[in-house]
């Protein structure tokens, strides 16, 4: 594995800062157990993002794309392990950065319901948790921009018969994003610390070709 596609999604909606985007571009130009980390900002816009990190796989020849979003709430960084074809904005009360709010459409009309990660997603948490970095493993990406991105890329690349490992990380919000008054009381993650937990994540992606069979215990329940 030469080169990792790491994509961050912008602000949005009520998040003037998003975690994904610093964490992306921190990262940017890293090596990694060899490999070279290269980093694109991605539109928070429907159908538009997929387009985008479709483009940004053919253009830098990625071995493997991770995509990295905000779950707001969530104390962990989550390593996602289904993508599901279905969006509902509204759920959240939030339109994308184009205006656009969608409510029980899918992502590709007639396609599968659901996609499976293909990132060794128990040896990332694990080596997460290893490394001291709080990190879960998650079954519900939302049915927002995040979770439509991760569908339209993993049916792409199903379509495309590229055997390019993907996946999505989610990240909590950054402090000064928890510090507002409409997140008190939400948890948070520094910039540093999210970096720390990813380094390990693409570490563990690097040298697991395979995911690891361990058990790794959860406490997400949705």
């Amino acid at each position: 594995m030469k080169t990792i596609l790491l994509t961050g999604f912008e602000a949005f909606g009520t998040t003037p800062v998003n975690p994904a985007e610093q964490v992306a571009r921190r990262l940017d130009g890293e090596s990694i157990a060899g490999a070279v980390i290269v980093s694109r900002i991605v539109p928070n816009t429907f159908f538009v993002c997929i387009d985008a990190v479709r483009d940004a796989l053919r253009d830098t020849g990625a071995d493997a794309v991770v995509m990295l979003g905000e779950f707001g709430g969530r104390a962990t960084v989550s390593v996602e392990r289904f993508a599901f074809n279905f969006n509902d904005s509204t759920r959240y009360g939030l339109k994308d950065n184009a205006g656009v709010a969608l409510q029980g459409e899918p992502t590709v009309p007639g396609g599968p319901l659901a996609y499976q990660s293909t990132l060794p997603v128990r040896a990332m948490v694990t080596a997460m948790r290893e490394g001291g970095v709080p990190a879960d493993i998650s079954d519900a990406p939302g049915t927002f921009c995040c979770n439509h991105l991760f569908y339209g890329v993993l049916h792409h690349l199903a379509g495309s018969g590229q055997p390019v490992p993907a996946g999505w990380i989610h990240l909590p919000h950054l402090p000064e994003v928890a510090a507002l008054e409409h997140n008190l009381g939400a948890p948070s993650m520094s910039v540093a610390t999210a970096a720390k937990g990813l380094r390990l994540a693409l570490t563990a992606l690097v040298n697991h070709p395979q995911d690891s069979n361990a058990p790794v215990s959860g406490r997400l329940q949705v």
